[in-house]
């Protein structure tokens, strides 16, 4: 596929035109960065996506790992961050807490440099626990801090939040990106209507990050922001607050509505999703501190769930999807999602709506390693604009049996 030389010019003139400070500074919660910033992530993501489907190498490293420190489960974020260090030539180096010393005492201070000697980047996911992962994300970045002061470390590498319990910052922007996709500009976002709803799920402690990342983003790019849960399904209220001043900032809205139909309502597009209430991962932090938790925790999870059952007409099908705009709003997921009759008995959404968009949501997840890639690229270089520059210019070929026909 030959390139588009007047595409290329068009985006690579964008990126030159911004104003950003990404350079070694980590990327943890997406509301503590400029709008610039985002931008920046974005607009890169784009390139670095553009020139890989047009075959140029893209790998700036000569050698380098990135690190990959996962405290849950993931298969998405886990690939996205492997093939991104790849993409750019780092080599990922997966840090399991059992087979290391830290499951023998060792401290995170100690850990945080002795994984650090040769890296560039560190990507972590810790979502578990409400007042943990954020927290533990930022104790590595102190440690950090301090190695390259001390002289121990002869770069300082960056800490990426992979998923935290208050953001996930590589997906919502992931979700930014595809929406763009969708509706053709990030200008085009403004003043469009998209949902944000607690849906049903058979399941217990579902993180709060990615309902708290949407709405932290979408309202600084002017969307008329609907979040809709039953009662007592509530977010952390400070996140809730950040969301309502980025909607003023931008002259979008934000509401919060406990009536799932009456939030669908034209909408242009939906973001159906089970989370825990922020009451039950607040007390299920508080019990996994105590020894002798086991039984209150299990009541805890009764408790939840059966809270949960209380509420399976929040589900979205073909009928909930007819009142959107057009009857045919953009459908998105961070995966895996609850498919009624598909992985559960009753869930987040229809076989039907699945399937309908089940290829978009792919593609939806295909942007994570160009945003993981692009973070790290604005992270690691204090020059990006003229490294790209470079890459272009030189036009490696990514794959080199074209130069054997």
């Amino acid at each position: 596929m030959n390139i588009d030389t007047q595409k290329l010019e068009q985006i690579l003139y964008q990126f030159k035109k911004m104003k950003f400070s990404m350079f070694r500074r980590d990327f943890l919660l997406s509301w503590d960065k400029s709008k610039e910033d985002i931008m920046a992530v974005l607009q890169l993501g784009d390139i670095l996506k553009y020139l890989y489907r047009h075959n140029i190498s893209l790998k700036i490293f000569q050698t380098g790992l990135g690190v990959s420190f996962f405290r849950d489960k993931s298969t998405r974020t886990r690939m996205a961050f492997a093939s991104a260090c790849d993409l750019l030539g780092l080599s990922v180096q997966d840090m399991d807490e059992e087979k290391s010393q830290i499951a023998h005492g060792e401290t995170v201070r100690e850990t945080a440099n002795m994984i650090s000697f040769l890296s560039q980047v560190i990507g972590i996911r810790d979502d578990m626990y409400l007042g943990r992962g954020h927290n533990f994300q930022k104790e590595v970045a102190s440690a950090l801090d301090e190695g390259f002061e001390k002289e121990v470390l002869g770069h300082r590498p960056s800490v990426i939040n992979l998923q935290c319990d208050l953001d996930h910052p590589t997906q919502t922007l992931a979700d930014l990106m595809h929406v763009k996709d969708y509706l053709g500009s990030y200008e085009n976002l403004k003043k469009k209507k998209i949902v944000m709803s607690w849906a049903y799920s058979a399941s217990y402690g579902k993180p709060l990050s990615v309902p708290q990342g949407i709405i932290g983003l979408m309202t600084r790019f002017g969307m008329d922001v609907t979040l809709a849960h039953p009662k007592g399904y509530d977010l952390v209220p400070e996140v809730m607050d950040k969301a309502r001043g980025f909607a003023k900032e931008s002259g979008g809205s934000f509401t919060v509505t406990n009536n799932m139909k009456e939030a669908f309502k034209d909408a242009v597009v939906v973001y159906p999703k089970s989370w825990a209430p922020y009451w039950v991962m607040e007390k299920r932090a508080e019990l996994i501190k105590r020894p002798d938790s086991e039984a209150a925790l299990k009541q805890l999870e009764k408790d939840a769930l059966a809270e949960n059952a209380k509420h399976k007409d929040w589900y979205y099908d073909e009928d909930m999807m007819k009142t959107t705009k057009d009857g045919n709003a953009l459908y998105l997921h961070c995966l895996p999602a609850d498919v009624q009759g598909v992985n559960c008995e009753e869930g987040e959404v229809s076989e039907g709506v699945f399937e309908k968009f089940r290829i978009d949501t792919y593609k939806e997840a295909r942007n994570k390693p160009f945003i993981i890639a692009s973070m790290i690229f604005l992270n690691c270089f204090r020059d990006p604009v003229a490294y790209i520059d470079k890459i272009v210019t030189l036009g490696y070929k990514r794959t080199g049996y074209y130069n054997f026909l």
